[in-house]
């Protein structure tokens, strides 16, 4: 038996050294959680999008088939030429195309959330209303980047590690003090009257037993040259790690500030958005009224009628893009709970 019963710290390094790595495989499996939650988002909020879009490119069709009809009508009586029916056809059959795009879109939008997720159905229907309806973020509620944030975590796990390699390195150069001890034990099968047994179990008979114990001390002095290198060398790896932390941090710091301003600013677009496409919408009931009382032509309605779709992607891409900055936000802060709740 070789017990080592003093070691100048080198076995309480060790143990701190495992414990860092143990702490840094922990904070980068919450890393992973963090991004596969990012993730997610993006897909969750893209399936959004393009159900949204489809939604109301459905609207669309349903306009451009009014129109067609309309068209027809006052073709065939001889108040609008040929032409325009046409026209509104090509309007029309325009639309219906856009919306097998629009269909295939979602559908594939929807498989990737099932696949990242591992559910088969999702119920999303007052999510479509919040999308692009939003709740307004507040700004205050996270203002700066949590020290627990596993990527720093993680960042000042692996210090700990480098540090407590090093000391390890230092504490080799110090001899380590043993308690030594060993147990014999004999036997033989020759009895006390001096016969001699063949049988196996007498083997056993007539035991004898002994035993040593001390106290031994080991130094091994061949690598104290290469021990003080290599312990600061982990010196150096820890402080470029640190260094890394701190660049970290601050780029962190940044993104978070920024992002916030920018979701404050989306935020206005998506309002200034909401009011341009209710507008739009009110313009093009007036003008589709005019068109059938034969004030205006064709080509001025089909104008207005794209005037109202850009209107409506305007508010979509600025609805996308907030939610995006809302878990790219989440993702700095190491905090869902906002995304989760309102969408």
């Amino acid at each position: 038996m070789d017990w080592e019963v003093f070691s100048f710290g080198k076995l309480r390094k060790e143990n701190e050294a495992a414990r860092a790595v143990t702490n840094r495989k922990d904070s980068e499996k919450e890393a992973y959680v963090l991004q596969l939650k990012k993730l997610l988002s993006e897909r969750y909020i893209n399936l959004l999008y393009n159900k949204t879009k489809l939604y109301w490119n459905e609207k669309t069709v349903e306009r451009l088939h009014e129109i067609r009809i309309i068209t027809s009508g006052l073709s065939k009586a001889g108040l609008k030429p040929a032409a325009d029916s046409l026209l509104a056809s090509s309007a029309f059959i325009q639309a219906l195309a856009i919306n097998d795009k629009l269909e295939g879109n979602s559908s594939a939008a929807l498989i990737k959330l099932q696949e990242l997720s591992g559910a088969s159905a999702f119920n999303f229907k007052s999510a479509l209303a919040h999308f692009v309806k939003p709740v307004v973020f507040i700004v205050e509620k996270k203002a700066l980047i949590s020290n627990s944030h596993p990527i720093l975590t993680s960042l000042k796990h692996q210090v700990d590690f480098y540090t407590a390699k090093s000391a390890i390195e230092n504490s080799a150069l110090l001899p380590s003090v043993h308690f030594l001890g060993g147990v014999s034990y004999r036997g033989t099968s020759i009895n006390k009257n001096g016969y001699v047994s063949g049988k196996w179990k007498d083997g056993f008979a007539n035991n004898a037993n002994n035993f040593i114990a001390g106290v031994g001390i080991t130094w091994n002095i061949t690598n104290v040259l290469t021990n003080s290198i290599k312990s600061k060398g982990f010196l150096k790896e820890a402080e470029s790690v640190e260094n890394l932390h701190t660049q970290y941090e601050q780029s962190m710091q940044a993104d978070l500030a920024a992002a916030q301003v920018r979701i404050s600013q989306q935020f206005k677009q998506i309002e200034k958005a909401t009011t341009a496409l209710k507008q739009s919408d009110d313009g093009y009931k007036m003008y589709l009224s005019r068109y059938k009382s034969g004030l205006i032509g064709l080509n001025e309605l089909l104008q207005i009628q794209q005037l109202f779709e850009v209107a409506e992607n305007q508010l979509l891409e600025a609805s996308q893009d907030y939610w995006m900055l809302i878990a790219y936000e989440a993702e700095l802060t190491s905090d869902f709970n906002f995304l989760f709740t309102n969408l």
